[in-house]
């Protein structure tokens, strides 16, 4: 009982820090989308709107709470995998950074399954339906990442060694540092950043929907991931903002679950069993072959990415 009783106590402290951190954060991310509003008026290329930044808004409140539900429920996992650890890992400076690459390292890999398996693209196309780049963008996020299991992908950290609490802080940071690459007002950084670290010029190719710059650019923090895993684009056209079905709407529960409506009614649709459940774990564009192509033994044929 008693044990339980501390496990309790250090789950409230563990997502309590991590909403401490974003608390404290919130005032700088007001002050630099205020910044960035009236800089873009002075240059007369307002993107800012009060409809825009109220719907993000709501949709960035909306998922802090649904991820404040998701820790308590899955933090569980967390601590039993901690248990049985690989490492005693200690709280140190080095420990400290360790810990950070390491998430940046797990996060690309989300991002990319984000993009590449339909169950997690349902979560991760509403931060990417904004036709408008700016620093609001960024708070644009979906209630329904904890369903797709963006949580997952932090576990092995648990089990290598880092306190789940930690765990927790660090995703807080990695997500704190991504706010500012939501911008157009910042060209580029000096190039010794441009090659370590994911940028304004880089995050803008991930949002753009340019045949050329679609599913490129995963990172976090650290653009080397991109570059070691063959994901990486420099910008150099002009970036067009949205998803390739841009949906055009101001409603946030359109844009938090039209995917998964389209997701659900392709499974629903006649076929082979087999065929309906692929909607779920294929790539975004995958489309089922047409019952000649089943028949001959053919292999799906896509339509380009979402």
């Amino acid at each position: 009982m008693i044990e339980l009783l501390q496990q309790g106590i250090a789950t409230i402290q563990a997502i309590g820090l991590e909403k401490v951190f974003l608390l404290l954060m919130a005032p700088v991310f007001a002050v630099f989308m205020a910044w960035e509003a009236w800089h873009l008026h002075r240059r007369r290329a307002q993107t800012y709107s009060v409809a825009q930044v109220g719907t993000n808004v709501f949709l960035a409140t909306s998922h802090a709470i649904a991820d404040g539900i998701a820790w308590l429920l899955v933090i569980g996992l967390f601590y039993a995998l901690y248990q049985v650890r690989l490492f005693d890992i200690p709280f140190t400076w080095w420990s400290v950074i360790l810990l950070l690459v390491l998430q940046d390292f797990f996060y690309y890999f989300f991002h990319r399954a984000s993009h590449r398996m339909r169950w997690m693209w349902a979560s991760h196309v509403t931060h990417h339906s904004s036709e408008t780049m700016n620093l609001a963008t960024a708070l644009r996020q979906s209630v329904t990442y904890p369903i797709s299991g963006m949580w997952v992908f932090w576990l092995p950290l648990a089990w290598i060694g880092f306190q789940p609490e930690m765990v927790i802080l660090a995703v807080a940071i990695s997500l704190g540092y991504q706010f500012f690459v939501h911008t157009e007002s910042v060209k580029k950084m000096p190039r010794w950043f441009e090659a370590v670290f994911n940028t304004p010029s880089h995050h803008r190719v991930h949002h753009a929907r340019n045949p050329q710059y679609i599913d490129r650019n995963y990172a976090g923090v650290l653009i080397i991931w991109d570059k070691l895993f063959g994901s990486f684009v420099p910008e150099e056209a002009p970036c067009e903002y949205g998803i390739v079905r841009q949906i055009h709407t101001r409603n946030p529960f359109v844009m938090m679950f039209h995917e998964w409506r389209d997701m659900f009614r392709d499974v629903a649709r006649p076929g082979p069993l087999w065929l309906r459940l692929k909607h779920l774990w294929a790539p975004p564009e995958w489309e089922r072959p047409s019952a000649l192509d089943v028949r001959d033994g053919q292999q799906p044929r896509g339509i380009g990415n979402p």
